[in-house]
């Protein structure tokens, strides 16, 4: 089932896989309301839709315009504006995670954990490290009042050039 659907095929959708050991099949807009009420949030249409298109794919990172392109295509009736607020509404929520990598736009991540992350700086591509046991040894103290609440690596990746040959 595709991600980019018109919205009432999204409020209409049933879910392919099992929810229970009696092999009942769930409802996954169900499964997104019950998520956003757990969070916190109200599971308004906008909400529901917006959710469906970000978590229906499993983890990934795009920017504001990146989903708000999808909804356009996936013709979900929303502003750029309202794209913003709910992608930061999530992230207060503890279901994204916001990557500060590049100046100009905030990258999303659909798995809230900590992990991280290569960015390609040419494509504006973020990937997820594989775990590797990367150690961060000697942090500063924190400032006075403060405590250090986590560490991300983030490596920044450009192609190499191609010296000409003879």
């Amino acid at each position: 089932m595709s991600d980019l659907m018109p919205l009432q095929a999204v409020l209409n959708a049933r879910s392919l896989s099992p929810v229970d050991g009696a092999g009942r099949r769930g409802c996954p807009l169900s499964d997104l309301r019950d998520r956003l009420r757990r969070a916190g949030l109200r599971p308004t249409r906008q909400r529901l839709s917006l959710g469906w298109l970000l978590f229906g794919r499993g983890d990934r990172h795009l920017t504001a315009e990146m989903l708000y392109d999808e909804a356009m295509r996936a013709k979900v009736p929303v502003s750029l504006a309202t794209v913003y607020n709910t992608l930061h509404q999530f992230t207060e929520a503890g279901l994204l995670r916001q990557l500060a990598l590049d100046g100009s736009k905030a990258y999303f991540d659909t798995n809230p954990s900590e992990h991280h992350h290569f960015f390609l700086e040419e494509e504006g591509e973020v990937l997820d490290m594989p775990e590797c046991g990367i150690s961060v040894d000697s942090l500063p103290e924190a400032p006075e009042g403060m405590e250090i609440a986590g560490v991300e690596v983030i490596v920044r990746l450009r192609r190499r050039k191609v010296s000409g040959r003879a």
